[in-house]
């Protein structure tokens, strides 16, 4: 087992991708920053392969491998669960609790090794998370002269 191709890189890839999503996140003061989405992205990532590990060294046809991910999935999705708050008919943390939830599937993605599906997901990630928000504003301001 080649320890830098089959960890190393992916932990590493997955810590420059988690960083990126939650430095966005953390310039914006939001519930979840950057050291959480950082976490997030390099704990899927560990999952996945400590997944592959527990194949190698415990193998057979009764270890399924996909369960991991339905496992992060679940857990994440109770993380970001817990950035959503409710306040006199609003809601806020919704989009940290989506940026959460997608930095874990980024780490996912990087756990088996897909760094272009990673890359992606991390720069339309971006793209939605910064680039929209003058289409919010556009949207916003447009509603308001409307009326």
């Amino acid at each position: 087992m080649d320890v830098l191709h089959d960890d190393l890189i992916p932990m590493l890839v997955s810590l420059l991708l988690g960083t990126l999503v939650g430095l966005e996140r953390q310039m914006g003061r939001k519930p979840a920053g950057l050291r959480t989405h950082v976490l997030v992205c390099i704990g899927s990532t560990m999952f996945v392969l400590t997944t592959k590990h527990a194949v190698e060294a415990f193998g057979g046809p009764s270890l399924d491998a996909s369960r991991i991910v339905h496992g992060v999935v679940t857990g994440v999705g109770f993380l970001g669960a817990g950035s959503i708050m409710r306040t006199e008919g609003f809601v806020f943390g919704l989009t940290t609790a989506a940026s959460i939830w997608m930095v874990a599937a980024i780490g996912v993605a990087v756990g088996v090794h897909a760094y272009p599906l990673a890359a992606i997901g991390a720069v339309m990630a971006l793209i939605v998370l910064e680039g929209y928000r003058w289409l919010e504003r556009m949207t916003d301001n447009d509603s308001d002269a409307n009326e």
